[in-house]
């Protein structure tokens, strides 16, 4: 089965030389940039120096100008190298260098190490035509669980799989049980519950070819006591042409406040208020990469 050709980017070639002539491992510079302030994962560092991601996020670039101090190259020397932004294009399911996997996460390096124990190589070749999410909440304001329904396009031979995660903000809950529901099963599933989150690999009933397409409808169910429930959100590192979000609340208890929020990769938030009803939901059309949900607020 063939993989993706991983290109090799200047950055890639300048970085490796750099670390190789310092002559440092990379637990050791993953170290020293902590120490300096700045949190940058294994996975990352290994991503950057292969070639697989590069830095383009203001967080990144600031990592990538301590690295020139902690390998003790001059100024400018990786910085220069990583090059102007990527082309970003409504339908570039595959690009030449994949978004950063937790780019829009609030603890990329967890997430980062937690992606690092499953099979993310076909993430780029999956074309997002459709997502649509329903979220169920109950009336204690807790969550109960979220159902997820995607359309996805193969744009080379041989994708497999779709990699779930999902991140709780209260890290003393138990994590949901993931079930898949329609053309998926279950593969690896890689769990932190001290850092609030779930990684799991859903296999699809066979490799795609090029140009099909999949429909896979899974679940996330969680236990007594429920985690509060106070926001959704969906992150995309790469284009979707259709999400929908529906957020349902038990009619027996409505939020008195209620906001759809969406932010396209770097650029400012936009919020709107809604009406809080039994159900809500939104729309967004060619959307991504970036952050889309909802978040609400109850009574008190």
């Amino acid at each position: 089965m063939p993989e993706p050709v991983v290109q090799t980017d200047e950055f890639a070639v300048v970085l490796r030389a750099a670390i190789r002539a310092r002559g440092l491992g990379l637990e050791r510079i993953r170290d020293r940039l902590r120490g300096q302030g700045i949190s940058v994962s294994l996975a990352t560092l290994s991503y950057w120096q292969s070639g697989r991601s590069r830095p383009e996020r203001r967080d990144s670039l600031a990592a990538v100008q301590l690295l020139e101090t902690v390998l003790e190259v001059p100024a400018g020397t990786l910085t220069d190298s990583v090059g102007p932004p990527r082309r970003r294009g409504r339908w570039l399911s595959t690009v030449p260098v994949p978004p950063e996997v937790a780019a829009f996460w609030a603890r990329p390096d967890a997430v980062e190490d937690a992606v690092s124990e499953v099979d993310i190589k076909w993430d780029e070749r999956l074309t997002r035509i459709s997502q649509h999410d329903r979220v169920f909440v109950g009336a204690d304001g807790g969550e109960r669980s979220y159902h997820s329904r995607q359309v996805l396009r193969a744009e080379a031979d041989g994708p497999d799989r779709w990699v779930v995660i999902m991140h709780l903000d209260e890290h003393d809950r138990a994590l949901p049980e993931i079930r898949p529901l329609r053309h998926c099963r279950l593969g690896r599933t890689v769990l932190r519950p001290a850092d609030g989150l779930l990684v799991a690999e859903l296999l699809f009933d066979r490799p795609l070819r090029k140009g099909e397409t999949v429909i896979t409808e899974h679940e996330l169910v969680n236990s007594a006591p429920y985690p509060p429930a106070t926001n959704y959100e969906r992150k995309f590192r790469l284009p979707v042409r259709e999400f929908v979000l529906e957020v349902c609340f038990d009619p027996d208890r409505l939020p008195v406040d209620c906001v759809r929020y969406s932010q396209l990769d770097e650029a400012d938030e936009v919020a709107v208020r809604v009406e809080p009803l039994e159900s809500v939901h939104g729309v967004a059309l060619n959307f991504g990469p970036g952050r889309y949900g909802f978040r609400w607020r109850w009574a008190d």
